[in-house]
């Protein structure tokens, strides 16, 4: 790689805050100090939106020969999303089915090395079930789209950092899909991530399924015993610092936050509930295991606010800031 990475942005659904933060982000300086961002989206959408919010008009809009040297922010247009009966703030199979071919457009070109990594702004689940999309997330569509088996979701910032075992699942799923071999690669995974970024081995926290830790098996069906800890004896076998399983409701207290460096957390809301109340504008997504570089925000679509200028940017900004990190040799 010369000279600083090509950070491809999704725009995410055009009905939500997406269009908007990829405007704020392509104005800003600072950006441009440690990548070369290009927003993969809708050209007339951003020019409307930048006209109903009163932000600046976005940059030049280009193909993908002009990727090759490119320096400055830009636009690339997909061709994808049909404006019939548009209305920013609703949910739509035409926006679902668009913010999807945002996303396999930045995949082709990771894969194929004319970007060096993606960050995503937000899409909305329903709009994707609209448009007959069977993943239910980013996650998954990165994970099916590139090949990748073994990938976790990270959820990052400086206060915080938690790794999901199961993430897009009901509850009464959760226990028959916590296994050893997956406790285990989510381990491994947020390890050798944390291990890059932080320059040294992580001190990691494995939480417990079950109020109390299972209490000794007074609670729940003993996942505590059966699979949590001999996938933590396994990771400790292989080099990993790690304490727990500890009672989910006392994992996260401000002394043991200060020490960690990030938590195994066994099912979505498990990690994400602290991360949001602790870190909502600043946290990042960050699929671990995949072949390229992926971030995103850690925020809805917004649409009640959307179009209306109000939307915070800087989940974006950092999510960004770290592709461009972690797309670094």
């Amino acid at each position: 790689m010369a000279g600083k990475p090509k950070i491809a942005i999704t725009m995410g659904d055009p009905a939500g805050v997406g269009p908007e933060i990829c405007l704020d982000l392509l104005s800003n300086p600072a950006v441009t100090g440690f990548c070369v961002p290009v927003v993969i989206g809708d050209y007339a959408v951003l020019a409307q939106c930048a006209a109903a919010t009163g932000k600046a008009h976005p940059p030049a809009k280009i193909d993908e020969a002009g990727l090759i040297n490119l320096s400055v922010p830009a636009v690339l247009d997909p061709a994808c999303f049909d404006q019939e009966n548009f209305e920013p703030g609703v949910v739509s199979a035409a926006t679902g089915r668009a913010a999807y071919e945002f996303i396999l457009k930045s995949i082709q070109l990771s894969l194929s090395g004319m970007i060096d990594g993606v960050a995503t702004a937000p899409i909305n689940k329903e709009a994707l079930n609209l448009a007959g999309v069977e993943e239910p997330g980013h996650t998954e569509i990165f994970a099916n789209e590139s090949g990748t088996e073994k990938f976790c979701m990270m959820m990052t910032s400086e206060i915080i950092t938690c790794s999901l075992v199961t993430v897009h699942v009901g509850y009464h799923e959760v226990p028959a899909l916590l296994t050893e071999a997956r406790i285990f690669e989510v381990i491994e995974l947020t390890r050798a991530a944390m291990s890059r970024l932080r320059g040294r081995e992580p001190k990691l926290v494995v939480c417990g399924l079950n109020p109390h830790a299972g209490e000794k098996g007074l609670f729940g069906n003993r996942e505590e015993e059966t699979v949590i800890l001999p996938a933590m004896e396994k990771a400790r076998a292989a080099g990993a610092d790690l304490v727990g399983p500890l009672p989910p409701d006392t994992a996260f207290l401000n002394w043991r936050r200060a020490e960690t460096d990030a938590y195994i957390c066994m099912y979505h809301d498990q990690g994400l509930i602290p991360l949001k109340a602790l870190a909502f504008d600043e946290a990042i997504n960050v699929t671990l295991g995949l072949p390229i570089v992926r971030t995103s925000v850690d925020h809805g679509t917004a649409l009640d606010i959307a179009w209306q200028g109000k939307a915070n940017p800087g989940s974006l900004v950092e999510a960004v800031r770290l592709a461009a990190r972690l797309a670094t040799p």
